[in-house]
């Protein structure tokens, strides 16, 4: 018992026991263990356990500990001790982590993230044998990347990725006459699916942003299943702009055979089929297909317009009468083409939310006139709150900084019997863009003042407001009346007609080739928490925006200043 005592600090020093034992001199030495033998037996062992050996290791602190190669410490609280009928201590036998029941193994290794679990393989033949379990490799991949359910039957969406491919893809599919997209399982290798597709290609999954000229697009790449596929998000048909988004599979990851995953390209109509990955640098990647013959069709280009044209506008080209929108539709099709074979894929972060904010930032969906539907991304920086281009035309490219709104100038809205004249509409606004022109005769849409809010610029912009300021997120207002004027061309006649608040904005127009771009004053209309609006007061035109409520993991922002440096690489893009 006094080896016990001793390992937790606990019991008769040492200098009262030595006068104990020359106290009782009389007693048979040979009944008991000598003390000071039994203190060299504790000292051996923990200069033992100091020294590394793998299996009598001991930590008097308690808890196991996974060292760099596997090494591995026991608590002294786990060893067990038996004591006998007279009650004297006997010297517990060190136990080491290899000593404990498999099942407890299996849960202490199910808390170790997924790259020290090699490593802890190399330790023993019983540890190799364990971390086999499929226990601990399913709780890393769920743990880890958020695998859901059964991954060969169930998606995050509630099917099945052959169902969701069929529906929403490519109906014929159905027909299985093209190559499968789902693989015979009957069984999922968890720790094959760690090891060879997830942990490998981790750093993929997230939101892009392809570079496909002035369009640019978005991309989710995600673990969808037994997959990593990357999901092209597309605005809903022009311009029904609060229906959900389209998406469409560019390509996915996926075991081939045993020990080998496998990159496939899913453009086309033909079934996936060979395709790469390659890490260009940190925060982009391409993909390269090897089989381009497989984006084809039988009818030559002709076939494959009219096929592209009803996916991407819902609608023949004898549909839309506007001259210069056909132009614009051929155009963006001639260009989007010549990127069927390889693309490349930059990095784009969901802005963080601040207290301070009017709203939830995040994306939106918004009616361009003749361009039809784009993504915009919403943020906010301290008196400002900015929408960068996702998607973009010819005219205003993806990455540029499409609405600049300064809530620090409200604007208040007269009766709803004024509200029908452009004239006071146009009034109102442009009193404040003197007073704006006055204040900060310096260009405000420069970068350094668009992600500097807290600097001098965006301190003498709120100092200089109307003695107004944005009231808190979630205070209650009060709502009112919004008509447009008459006049404003809108693609959307459905629009609410009540808003809460309204604040003076800059938009950007510019000419074909982004040429002569130029900031126009206009009028921000928050109408609720996932829908505003925006009134071009020089193009006589309304923009009415919808919330993206899609689930985009991996896509949070570190922090607000990877976010800002993130929006100025974006802008340098496409200048």
């Amino acid at each position: 018992m006094a080896a016990c005592a001793r390992l937790c600090g606990v019991g008769q020093s040492r200098r009262c026991r030595r006068r104990q034992r020359h106290s009782q001199q009389d007693q048979d030495s040979d009944s008991d263990m000598d003390e000071e033998e039994e203190e060299r037996i504790v000292c051996n062992t923990q200069a033992e356990a100091a020294a590394g050996h793998p299996d009598t290791r001991l930590s008097a602190s308690g808890p196991a500990v996974v060292g760099d190669l596997g090494t591995v410490t026991a608590g002294a609280n786990a060893n067990r001790h038996s004591v006998g009928s007279s009650g004297s201590g006997e010297q517990p036998n060190s136990q080491s982590l290899v000593e404990l029941p498999p099942e407890l193994l299996v849960e202490i290794f199910g808390l170790l993230p997924g790259t020290a679990l090699p490593n802890l393989a190399l330790v023993c033949k019983k540890f190799r044998q364990i971390l086999n379990t499929e226990t601990i490799w399913r709780r890393r991949c769920i743990e880890e990347f958020g695998l859901k359910g059964d991954p060969c039957m169930m998606e995050q969406v509630g099917v099945s990725s052959w169902e969701l491919y069929t529906r929403r893809v490519h109906p014929s599919m159905a027909s299985r006459r093209y190559v499968k997209v789902l693989p015979d399982c009957e069984r999922t290798d968890y720790r094959k699916l760690y090891t060879r597709i997830l942990h490998p290609y981790r750093h993929v999954l997230g939101l892009w942003q392809p570079d496909i000229g002035p369009y640019g697009g978005l991309l989710n790449v995600v673990v969808d299943g037994l997959f990593i596929i990357g999901w092209m998000y597309l605005p809903p048909h022009d311009p029904r702009v609060e229906d959900p988004m389209r998406r469409r599979p560019l390509f996915r990851i996926r075991m081939l055979g045993e020990d080998k995953a496998a990159v496939e390209c899913m453009y086309g109509h033909r079934g996936p089929h060979r395709g790469d990955i390659q890490t260009v640098k940190k925060d982009e990647f391409s993909t390269k297909c090897n089989q381009t013959d497989h984006h084809r069709m039988p009818g030559g280009r002709q076939e494959e317009f009219r096929t592209w044209l009803e996916e991407e506008w819902g609608r023949t080209l004898e549909d839309i009468f506007h001259e210069h929108m056909q132009e614009l539709i051929l155009m963006k099709f001639i260009y989007t083409s010549q990127y069927d074979n390889c693309l490349t894929y930059r990095r784009i972060y969901l802005p963080p939310r601040q207290p301070s904010d009017l709203l939830q930032p995040g994306l939106f969906k918004g009616t361009y006139g003749s361009h039809g539907l784009e993504i915009v991304m919403l943020s906010f920086h301290g008196p400002w709150a900015r929408g960068t281009k996702l998607t973009g035309d010819p005219n205003v490219p993806a990455g540029q900084l499409t609405l600049d709104v300064d809530l620090s100038r409200p604007v208040h809205l007269p009766d709803l019997e004024s509200q029908w004249s452009m004239d006071e509409l146009s009034r109102l606004v442009l009193a404040v863009h003197e007073q704006v022109q006055r204040d900060a005769p310096s260009d405000p849409s420069s970068l350094d003042v668009e992600l500097g809010a807290g600097g001098k610029e965006g301190q003498m912009s709120g100092a200089s407001a109307q003695g107004s300021e944005v009231p808190p997120a979630g205070a209650p207002q009060e709502r009112q009346n919004f008509v447009l004027p008459l006049g404003v061309m809108a693609r959307n006649e459905v629009y609410p007609r009540t808003c809460k608040m309204c604040f003076y904005g800059t938009g950007l127009i510019a000419g074909h080739g982004f040429t002569s771009p130029e900031r126009t004053p206009g009028l921000f209309v928050l109408f609720d928490d996932d829908r505003f609006g925006f009134i071009w007061l020089e193009l006589k035109s309304f923009s009415l925006y919808s919330r993206l409520t899609d689930s985009l993991p991996y896509a949070q922002a570190p922090s607000m200043e990877r976010f800002e440096d993130m929006l100025r690489s974006m802008q340098s893009w496409t200048s």
